[in-house]
């Protein structure tokens, strides 16, 4: 089996993050969004991998490489602009050849392994099979209508009048049968080919399309609010490690890791936080949930469940909560009254706040 991950679109709604990097390279417990898609696939024992980009593939490729330190062989399929999922398969064609594949969607966070889905569909050998998720809002995702056995009787993308609450999570099982359906269909009403409407195809033609149940954590991480709650769920599962220099003045509480080469000193930090490599951390109350990429410069400062970009510095500013911070910017105080502080600032952002 191979694996399809896809890395094209652009990210309009993560702006002005994306503005600078591809939204599948922002990081979430100081890792980026596609390497948690990646790692998954290999644990899964899949090695073979297509990865779909778009016009900032250069910049994937040059932090992901050629997959050999993640254990695989990616292969990249450029995508002259983002035409849908179905076209991803439709353009993928030479690398999936006539292999089963499974379709995973490069900006999305899972928690648990798919390995289960893979067995599933090897034990039933279905044309398709799609992984399924209760949502609340159900006009906002694509839908399955699915039988008590689990066989999908219909799909739709964005229904307005949905007749189920089980969403298209971003992982997709596939049999060679899916190329005909993506050839077969044209474009739907948002001018996309929608895999959801080649699934559909198969199922009116009679394969069998089954869907699996999945309960555990998973968010398409569309929105920064998506961000920050991966964010956090991540960082609860963190292991504590403290291989950096942590002084005697400073209490750290919780799961932390500091890692070598990162500094703390005279500072409260309450885990979970990971302070990553050439990371200083003065005089400074770290809350939980926070993320500090390498070579960030904290003083006199109060941060809580953030994530923080690589090469920022925060200096004199206390409140500073849920918040994402780009790359190499600046955060200083400015006269004003004592407030708390929410930024979604890019990279390279100069900001006075005030104190």
């Amino acid at each position: 089996m191979k694996a399809l991950i896809l890395a094209g679109g652009v990210g309009t709604r993560l702006r002005p993050l994306s503005h600078a990097m591809p939204k599948q390279l922002v990081p979430i417990a100081n890792k980026p969004v596609v390497y948690h898609g990646l790692e998954n696939i290999r644990r899964a024992g899949i090695t073979e991998v297509g990865m779909v980009v778009g016009d900032r593939g250069d910049q994937i490729r040059a932090e992901v490489g050629d997959g050999s330190r993640l254990g695989l062989r990616i292969t990249y399929i450029p995508q002259s602009e983002p035409l849908g999922l179905a076209h991803c398969v439709l353009i993928s064609r030479d690398f999936l050849g006539d292999d089963d594949f499974v379709m995973y969607l490069g900006d999305n966070v899972l928690l648990g392994e798919i390995s289960d889905f893979l067995e599933d569909f090897r034990e039933h050998r279905p044309a398709a099979q799609v992984v399924v998720t209760k949502v609340a809002d159900p006009t906002a995702c694509g839908i399955a209508e699915v039988d008590a056995d689990g066989r999908v009787l219909g799909l739709e993308e964005k229904p307005r009048h949905p007749k189920s609450d089980l969403a298209l999570m971003g992982v997709y099982l596939f049999s060679p049968a899916v190329h005909e359906a993506v050839q077969s269909i044209g474009r739907s009403r948002r001018d996309e080919w929608e895999i959801t409407d080649a699934i559909q195809w198969l199922v009116e033609r009679g394969e069998r399309v089954r869907a699996q149940q999945f309960s555990g954590f998973w968010r398409d991480t569309g929105q920064i609010e998506d961000l920050l709650e991966c964010n956090r769920v991540l960082l609860d599962g963190l292991t504590g490690d403290r291989k950096g220099d942590v002084d005697a003045l400073s209490r750290l509480s919780g799961q932390v890791v500091v890692e070598h080469g990162a500094k703390v000193r005279r500072s409260r930090i309450e885990g979970p936080v990971i302070i990553a490599e050439g990371t200083v951390i003065e005089d400074s109350v770290i809350g939980p949930h926070t993320a500090f990429g390498p070579d960030c410069a904290v003083y006199d400062a109060g941060v809580r469940n953030s994530i923080v970009l690589a090469g920022t510095t925060v200096r004199g500013v206390h409140g500073i909560h849920d918040s994402v911070i780009g790359r190499s910017s600046t955060i200083v105080p400015s006269p004003g009254e004592p407030r708390r502080h929410r930024l979604i600032v890019g990279d390279h952002t100069y900001a006075e706040l005030a104190t």
